[in-house]
């Protein structure tokens, strides 16, 4: 048998290191993750009793339009019901956008380092993929991505902020870039961590669909909501888009389980307005070490922070891992002496920073 010959030259995602097998590996009790921008801080009690009280419904196939999740969710953003398109999390979103408009004759275009799922389904689809190095402070280079348009270019990616780096491109970027961007491209804005940002010149994105019909907004509620387990991520866009993309959404992608979740977690913003109170301190623990320690630090609108270690990444993510601290190695990412890691509890990131200035 024979696969894709594109399929053959790509790797399986890998993700951090399960604190189960790290407890195994090196005989630990206590296990502190940091590598997959989970929220430390859980999940809305009231996630926890809609989902408690679904259990009895297991039997039972989900609500394949997801209506009541649906009709909350458009409240909540202010946008019809026939503009919003599930996923199971928001990497299904990537796989059917790679679907309905990538094939091998056709390229995209992204920036690099970024979210890699963007170029691993573009790359199953057979396009090109057009990757352009992030500016000096980590952010996208739209100008550059700009330039990289053709007549074969089908989809560009802004991730928005930008995964790894944490950093973000500003409204008046954004709008100079949507406004050279050929009406037939789609731009997709990929916001996963949008309820954690602060910035007061990041972009809101959902106003900008009425006047560009071209773009989609990927947000999901496995990062700020702390639901990640459960897979469910949302697009955003026009009604003619959505229409036209929902054939390539699998029937019943979403439990109900999550879907129940989620509408109940939609409804206890104050759980998420507290976690980004509690985000923003925990920032500040890194930015202080990272001053204290003479180490570079991009600036992050995220629940992560990227450090530059000026030494090989692997070494330090091994020495934390002993330790019994789980982090991402920016080996993988494109920053070969830097780790990612997740904002932890106060402390949790007091722990692991003691831990690092010891191995400093």
């Amino acid at each position: 048998m024979q696969i894709k010959e594109q399929i053959r030259q790509l790797k399986p995602y890998q993700p951090g290191k399960p604190i189960e097998e790290v407890k195994s590996e090196y005989g630990l009790e206590k296990i502190v993750k940091l590598a997959s921008n989970e929220n430390p801080f859980g999940c809305s009690q009231a996630a926890k009793d809609a989902l408690h009280q679904e259990i009895e419904q297991l039997a039972l196939y989900p609500d394949g339009y997801s209506a009541a999740l649906r009709t909350r969710l458009s409240e909540h953003l202010q946008v019809s019901e026939s503009s919003i398109i599930f996923g199971n999390g928001s990497d299904e979103l990537v796989q059917i956008i790679c679907r309905s408009f990538l094939h091998g004759q056709t390229n995209t275009i992204t920036a690099a380092p970024t979210f890699p799922q963007y170029r691993h389904n573009a790359v199953i689809e057979g396009a090109e993929v057009r990757e352009i190095p992030l500016r000096s402070d980590g952010a996208h280079d739209l100008d550059q991505m700009l330039e990289a348009i053709d007549g074969q270019t089908k989809v560009v990616w802004v991730c928005n902020p930008n995964n790894p780096t944490g950093t973000y491109t500003s409204e008046g970027e954004l709008i100079s870039f949507l406004d050279r961007v050929p009406e037939h491209i789609l731009v997709v804005l990929d916001e996963a961590y949008y309820e954690y940002v602060t910035a007061e010149d990041y972009p809101e994105s959902i106003p900008l669909l009425k006047q560009y019909p071209n773009v989609m907004i990927l947000r999901t509620f496995s990062k700020a909501y702390g639901l990640a387990a459960l897979r469910v991520g949302y697009g955003i866009a026009s009604e003619a888009l959505i229409r036209q993309i929902e054939p390539a959404r699998e029937p019943f992608n979403t439990s109900r389980i999550g879907q129940a979740s989620a509408l109940a977690a939609l409804d206890d913003q104050a759980f998420i307005e507290a976690c980004v109170e509690k985000n923003k301190a925990g920032l500040k623990q890194y930015y202080d070490f990272a001053e204290t320690h003479g180490l570079t630090c991009y600036p992050s609108q995220t629940n992560f922070v990227l450090i530059d270690f000026n030494r090989p990444a692997d070494e330090l993510f091994q020495a934390l891992l002993q330790k019994g601290y789980i982090v991402r190695s920016g080996q993988a990412l494109g920053f070969p002496t830097a780790l990612r890691i997740t904002v932890g509890t106060k402390e949790q990131n007091e722990e692991i920073l003691t831990i690092l200035a010891e191995l400093l």
